[in-house]
Formats: structure tokens, C-alpha cells, sequence
């Protein structure tokens, strides 16, 4: 086992890129896709059952683990993967996301933001360098760089403003982060839809130097189309012996999108929210597993899946569960879309090493066009 952090390119086609993180512990396969396990957890699932999809790291969010339990408290039960039972990587978000969300309860300035807590009102403040003491006190593995998640729309002035000002807490948080082998801290772009703007936070984060860099201030609202739009050139302007992150995407055809572009890395909270609603994703698009279709249906979700809700239980069953508001509807539906997501992205990976790379976007595009099988 490495006692480094490294990133190791291992193909390419297209521009989509297989490669490999190794990190002390243990190796990340790229693309990955990371479950977000918000407060310690990644909802509704075992960390064994997680790790059983193939997921090689997952997503812990500071905002929520600085307020409840507190970093500090966590340093002292062990750290995060102790705490939560994950010993796999562990990348940690800054707080910036959740900050800015908060905009009637915060207060920002060129030294940070400072804001009352979602849960008691209680005022804390966050700044680069807090932001890099929380991370380092969780122990996680990836540290992401505290940022300003630009708001869209944004006119050019104000992204150009908030970039800047993100570039500067990027150099304080390298600074704070210090030398800590076997950890990466990665920086993160932004600019919105700007693409000049997106060339000079690149120049910047890459004179400071980071092991990896995000692709930050997507997934905001702009839809798929702006988004790609901006991915046709972004990630490109990224080190490419490093891992590029597109931070908070998203539904499989972005994520397939995005790999075509040169991104290797991807969290979303989708497939397990959709779980917890009763929306199922397949190889043949979405399903929803309140429609009345599936109450008679003997069949699995999806026939090739090897999940336990695939293996073991019907379409009726599930419709019946969900129905009832039972806790295992939950467990069953998050635990098959993960399975997909992690499928997908295996299946992606062969395709790069295969050089079939566009075969297999063609066929996942194809799948899905065909809908759900017919009901019975």
C-alpha cells in the first residue's frame, strides 16, 4: 500500500480517461462515482453494502459535521472512517456549497463567511483556514479548498468578483492545509459559464499547485446543455496528470457526458434521495415504483442487476413496501441505485480500456431511449 497520494492515467479514448488514485488507503478507479454520505453516513445503506456496490471512496460534507457531532468530537472518537466504520478514501467538501445556500442566515467577507446553523441558530464562522483545520480534524483523505460556490445566473462582473475571491482563499487554504503526506488537497475552478474567466482560475490554481483540481460552479442550475457547453473546454484546461473532480453531478446521462469530456470524478446525493422516493434508475431510463403498473408485477427491476433488491424481490414487493412507508423500501431502492451507478461506472471503464468508448455511450443512450419493459 502507497504511503503517498498519486494519480496514474491508465488509457484514454476520446477524451475520457481511465486512470487509477492510490492513496494510503487503498486505490480509487477512475471515473468514479462518490456516494455522498452527508452526516456519516450514507443514507439508508450498511458501509459494508456501499463498499459491496463497488464504490472505492466516498463524499463527507463539513458544513454538517462541523455543527453535529463537531469535528472536534469526531478527532477524539478516532476520526471519520473510525467513526462511520468506512476504511476506504474519504473526500471531504469545504462547507463553502452549504454556506452559500444559507444566503439569509450568513454574512461574507474577504477573511470568510460567517453564518447561524440550519439546526439551533447557534453563529459560527468559516473561513480557509477553519475550513482546513475541520478537514484535517475529520481525517479525510481528499480535502477540497474553501470556495465560493458563484450563485447562477451570474453577470460577468459578479462571477469575475467571486472568482477572484475564490482563488485567494485558494491560496490561503494551501497554505493552511501545510504538508501532510498521504492527503490531497485539491483546488477547485470556477467562473460559471465564462470562459475566459474559467481559463485564469485554471492559471491561478495551477501556480499554487494542488494533487487535484474541481471543476466547481456547475450543476447550479444552468441545465445539461450550458453545462457541457462549459466541460467542452474546461477540464482541458486542467494539469492532465492530475484527477479532475465536476463536483455535485448528477443523473447518468451528465455523468456519462462528463466522462466523455475528461472528467474523472463525480458525487451526487441522486441516487440515494431518489431512493428514499421511489424513483428507480435502470438501463431503460427511470422508473417510479408508486405507479400502480408494478403493483401485480412478479419481475425484478431490472434483470441484470445483481443488487439484492434485483435478486430477491419483485416489482410488486417493492411497490407494496414503498406503499407502506416501510423502512426497507428505502434500504432496497438506495441499494439497487447505487449498484447501477457503480455499474455504470465499470462499464465505462472497460469501454475506455477497450478503446469502445463510443460504442458505449451510443448503446447507454439507445437503453435508455426504449423506456421500462412493458408492464405485464
Amino acid at each position: 500500500m502507497t504511503r503517498h497520494f498519486e494519480f496514474e492515467k491508465l488509457g484514454q479514448d476520446g477524451k475520457a480517461r481511465l486512470g487509477v488514485i492510490r492513496s494510503p488507503r487503498g486505490e480509487i478507479r477512475t471515473p468514479a462515482f462518490m456516494p455522498v454520505g452527508t452526516a456519516g453516513t450514507v443514507k439508508a445503506m450498511m458501509p459494508e453494502s456501499v463498499a459491496s456496490t463497488g464504490a472505492d471512496i466516498i463524499l463527507g460534507n463539513t458544513y454538517h459535521l462541523m455543527l453535529r457531532p463537531t469535528a472536534e468530537r469526531i478527532d477524539r472518537l478516532g476520526g471519520l472512517h473510525k467513526f462511520m466504520n468506512w476504511e476506504k478514501p474519504i473526500l471531504t467538501d469545504s462547507g463553502g456549497f452549504q454556506v452559500m445556500s444559507l444566503s439569509n442566515l450568513r454574512k461574507m467577507s474577504e477573511e470568510g463567511v460567517t453564518f447561524k446553523s440550519h439546526i439551533d441558530g447557534s453563529r459560527h464562522t468559516l473561513t480557509p483556514e477553519r475550513s482546513m483545520e475541520i478537514q484535517r480534524l475529520l481525517g479525510s483523505d481528499i480535502v477540497m479548498c474553501f470556495d465560493e460556490c458563484t450563485p447562477f445566473p451570474a453577470d460577468p462582473k459578479v462571477s469575475m468578483e467571486s472568482m477572484r475571491l475564490s482563488m485567494r482563499w485558494a491560496q490561503r487554504s494551501r497554505e493552511a492545509f501545510g504538508d501532510r503526506p498521504g492527503h490531497a488537497l485539491f483546488g477547485i475552478q470556477q467562473g460559471s459559464i465564462y470562459r475566459d474567466q474559467r481559463e485564469r482560475s485554471a492559471e491561478l490554481l495551477k501556480a499554487i499547485e494542488f494533487e487535484g483540481y474541481a471543476v466547481g460552479g456547475l450543476a447550479v442550475g444552468e441545465g445539461q446543455d450550458m453545462m457541457f457547453e462549459v466541460l467542452d473546454y474546461a477540464p482541458d484546461m486542467l494539469p492532465e496528470d492530475k484527477p479532475r473532480y465536476l463536483m455535485g453531478v448528477g443523473k447518468p446521462d451528465d455523468i456519462v457526458g462528463a466522462v466523455a469530456r475528461g472528467i474523472d470524478m463525480m458525487d451526487c446525493v441522486l441516487p440515494t434521495r431518489s431512493g428514499r422516493t421511489g424513483q428507480v434508475f435502470t438501463r431503460h431510463g427511470v422508473l417510479n415504483i408508486k405507479n400502480a403498473r408494478h403493483q401485480d408485477d412478479p419481475r425484478p427491476l431490472d434483470a441484470a442487476c445483481s443488487c439484492p433488491a434485483c435478486r430477491n424481490y419483485s416489482r410488486a414487493y417493492l411497490h407494496h413496501v414503498f406503499r407502506a412507508q416501510e423502512m426497507i423500501s428505502g434500504m432496497l431502492l438506495t441499494w439497487h441505485n447505487l449498484q447501477y451507478y457503480q455499474d455504470l461506472m465499470q462499464g465505462m471503464r472497460d469501454a475506455i480500456a477497450n478503446e469502445t468508448f463510443d460504442a458505449f455511450q451510443r448503446d447507454f443512450h439507445a437503453q435508455r431511449a426504449e423506456g421500462d419493459i412493458e408492464p405485464l
